[in-house]
């Protein structure tokens, strides 16, 4: 079945920023008393609600206020975003034109709320080539559930045997494995694991190299 669609995940697929939360989560956790160590991070990639609160919770106890600390990681992490900018990852403008050039949609699945995700697309001068932006916040469960691809099928009129889903994390992984989309991984913080390379169609060191696979 040839793709109609590629469902890209954002930040650390296709732009630079997973990179800052691995910074930015420790500084805001430590402002609330808390050391979050550098594996707990990486376990918290792309990890959405429900499961990021509780797990948290698990970690720190009942009484950690997750709102609170996440709002300061952003806060944190914008300021440094406003002042010097995001940086594209490799292959990025290239795999969008060729998507461009064959008349496949793209469409992007994010944790990231639907105010920041336009604002970094719009930084990194990408915005034009999207149909969709599908943000966890618009679903019941963000990632590792599917409904956040789910959704974007949905939202494309297609279903999801249809779509290719390209992600850097295995929380992401799993999320568009779990909907029934064909996943492209292209890692970014930490390379696959076997439990994740089992749920990949292809896993490739950067954006451009998914060409290929467009028509299988």
């Amino acid at each position: 079945m040839s793709t109609k669609a590629v469902l890209f995940d954002m930040d650390g697929t296709l732009i630079d920023t997973e990179k800052h939360y691995r910074v930015f989560w420790p500084k805001a956790m430590a402002e609330f008393g808390y050391t979050l160590t550098d594996e707990q991070v990486l376990f918290m990639r792309s990890l959405g609600r429900p499961f990021a609160p509780k797990q948290l919770k698990e970690w720190f106890g009942e009484d950690f206020d997750y709102y609170a600390v996440r709002d300061r990681r952003k806060v944190l992490m914008e300021e440094l975003i406003d002042r010097e900018g995001i940086q594209l990852k490799p292959g990025a403008i290239e795999i969008l034109e060729e998507l461009k050039k064959r008349n496949i949609l793209a469409a992007i699945a994010t944790a990231t709320d639907l105010e920041r995700t336009e604002k970094y697309l719009k930084m990194t001068g990408i915005r034009q080539y999207f149909d969709r932006l599908i943000s966890a916040t618009q679903v019941k469960e963000g990632k590792p559930s599917p409904d956040i691809y789910q959704f974007a099928c949905e939202q494309l009129g297609l279903s999801p045997e249809e779509c290719i889903a390209v992600e850097d994390s295995p929380n992401g992984v799993t999320s568009a494995y779990r909907a029934g989309c064909k996943v492209i991984m292209v890692p970014d913080q930490t390379p696959a694991d076997d439990a994740v390379k089992k749920m990949l169609f292809a896993y490739v060191p950067s954006l451009d190299k998914i060409t290929e696979y467009l028509d299988l």
